[in-house]
């Protein structure tokens, strides 16, 4: 094992931290399961494919959230905050029959060949780091991710709507007695959510192949993530994320059959250490 393994596992895990944060602070804030947030991380990189082509990659990285951001409220709108009383079960399956439909989508208008996204001149090639030449591109990814993590978690403790998102999240109907805007709140957290998956699809761009099942193959460790780092938990499910990528790259050295179990696993073990997961349920 050498730098570049490592550095390999904190790439992937830098992939993991972004798109499993969204996913924890919708559970944490809606108590839904939204199967449809692999889609969206989907979504997000076939998007960033066609304004990288038309545009620039640079305009991808805030096109492509700003896009997603609108899909969120359309989702909140129309299925969450209709249905919020219905059983968390019936959610789940609506959130995983749009998946559905977003895969056909992407299909009908991107085909279903396989598409790569190259990287701006300025991040292709190498960078020495740690002794070994490095994928640039990759360095950048973990550079976005890292400073979204610091960024999301400043703006949760320090801003008057982060708190209000942190006091939801705990308990929604004595936050909405206390005259915090629950509906209002909600609203920015499943567009936030909506906005990290297509950041994260927008940096997976040019970082894997893009093709119409990626969403549903990535979904199923990011949901192992937020179950491990504690249902609702944002700082859980970036520590989770951050961990299981490292352990999981590192392992597909030493052993590639053993590293495809790794993530269930892992899921074992910290379900029958810690039921609640490593954080709990709680944003923060």
């Amino acid at each position: 094992m050498n730098a570049a393994q490592v550095l390999n596992g904190v790439a992937l895990g830098s992939l993991l931290m972004v798109l499993s944060s969204g996913l924890a602070m919708i559970y944490g804030l809606r108590g839904v399961t939204n199967f449809a947030h692999g889609a969206l991380y989907m979504g997000g990189a076939y998007i960033a494919y066609t304004v990288t082509d038309q545009i620039s990659f640079w305009a991808a990285l805030i096109v492509v959230p700003l896009a997603l951001a609108l899909i969120g409220a359309v989702l909140e709108l129309t299925v969450f905050r209709p249905l919020q009383h219905r059983s968390h079960i019936e959610l789940g399956l609506i959130t995983f029959g749009l998946a559905l439909m977003a895969e056909r989508v992407v299909v009908l208008v991107w085909g279903e060949r396989t598409l790569r996204v190259t990287p701006p001149d300025m991040l292709q090639g190498t960078t020495s780091f740690l002794g070994v030449d490095y994928p640039t591109y990759r360095l950048a990814l973990i550079v976005v991710a890292l400073g979204m993590a610091g960024g999301l978690t400043w703006w949760l403790r320090r801003s008057r709507l982060g708190l209000h998102i942190r006091a939801a999240s705990q308990d929604l109907e004595t936050a909405a007695i206390m005259g915090i805007d629950v509906n209002r709140v909600s609203l920015v957290v499943v567009m936030l959510g909506a906005a990290l998956a297509g950041l994260a699809g927008t940096l997976a761009a040019p970082y894997v192949s893009l093709d119409p099942g990626m969403g549903n193959a990535f979904l199923i460790i990011v949901l192992i993530v937020v179950v491990i780092g504690g249902i609702g938990s944002i700082g859980g499910a970036m520590a989770a994320g951050m961990g299981l990528g490292i352990i999981q790259n590192v392992s597909t050295v030493w052993s590639p059959s053993f590293a495809v179990i790794v993530p269930y696993l892992a899921l074992t073990v910290v379900l029958l250490w810690r039921p609640t997961g490593l954080a709990g349920k709680r944003v923060s």
